[in-house]
């Protein structure tokens, strides 16, 4: 397994970190639909157990749900313990209405929320979710930067922040991680963002690897239309046309190239996000431990650079 170090840290990832996106239920903006928490711990140990040593939330999940929910998982468990990271930047109302705040008063009273809900002493890693409010960026990235010293996260990132927001935040403390999408359904950091952080050690941490599930091999046009109502990704223009097809096709192609490798389409995909060496390890988000089975021989699996350009060549014939 070709583990590597997060940018400025101490911390050794594997290829594979477990997403707690979608473990955080139904009720909230950005649902994945009902989840039953059952079935959660049972992917995060089968995920720990296939070798991934660390997993990624945010107190928005679920609105605070799936922080309890890693908890629970990670009391039971008796192998060796993960990093765990968590994310701020979003608190939600009474009215359960998500609001985007980096004052460092909101963001303390998320760390004290977080460290409850996760029952831990300290954070391996606490990003910023988003630079939302943008004139907010430096003062919330500065409160980060004081948790740190007081010891109440051992190491600070940022998720979906484009190079000219990482260069202002680099200014007050310095960056271990980025968190943006990448996957070959939206490559669009490879052109200014990846090239930046591997020239000032930045850890990349991609998430939505696979799409969002669109290159797993398990979807199709059918199961997105009976998507339920309150998943998020039924208004995700990815899921329509005429992105839709484009994204099946491809996924096709992975899966055409799985087989040769006795591998899943899922694989696939993360084995190409993998083999860009900017990107330090990637977040896969996991609601079985069926899910965890057809995915893990990415910690392993290596696509040779002729059967990247054959992706990459298909890949434009759809643009």
């Amino acid at each position: 397994m070709q583990n590597k170090r997060l940018g400025n840290s101490d911390m050794v990832l594997s290829p594979l970190g477990i997403g707690a996106w979608a473990i955080g239920g139904a009720g909230w903006a950005f649902s994945w639909s009902s989840q039953d928490d059952r079935d959660s711990v049972k992917a995060i140990h089968a995920a720990l157990d296939a070798g991934m040593n660390w997993i990624d939330t945010a107190a928005v999940y679920g609105l605070g749900h799936s922080e309890e929910v890693v908890a629970q998982a990670l009391n039971n468990y008796s192998g060796k313990r993960p990093f765990v990271f968590t994310k701020c930047g979003r608190n939600w109302n009474q009215e359960r209405q998500i609001q985007k705040d980096l004052r460092p008063a909101s963001i303390r009273q998320e760390c004290e929320d977080s460290l409850r809900r996760l029952q831990v002493e300290t954070i391996d890693l606490y990003q910023i979710h988003w630079p939302e409010p943008d004139e907010a960026v430096e003062e919330g990235w500065a409160t980060l930067a004081a948790l740190q010293l007081e010891g109440k996260v051992r190491w600070i990132g940022v998720s979906n922040f484009n190079v000219q927001q990482l260069k202002r935040v680099q200014a007050i403390a310095p960056v271990t991680s980025l968190q943006p999408p990448y996957s070959l359904v939206r490559p669009e950091v490879e052109l200014e963002t990846l090239p930046y952080t591997a020239q000032n050690d930045i850890g990349v941490l991609a998430y939505s690897p696979m799409g969002s599930g669109l290159l797993t091999g398990a979807m199709s046009h059918e199961r997105v239309a009976n998507l339920a109502q309150d998943d998020w990704r039924v208004r995700n223009p990815h899921f329509q046309e005429p992105l839709l097809s484009r994204n099946l096709k491809i996924a096709e192609k992975l899966a055409e190239i799985g087989l040769g490798h006795d591998r899943t389409a899922g694989e696939i995909a993360l084995a190409w996000v993998l083999h860009q060496r900017a990107i330090t390890a990637a977040i896969v988000g996991v609601r079985t431990a069926e899910q965890v089975a057809g995915i893990c021989g990415a910690l392993e699996f290596r696509l040779s650079e002729e059967e990247i350009g054959e992706i990459n060549s298909f890949r434009k014939t759809l643009t």
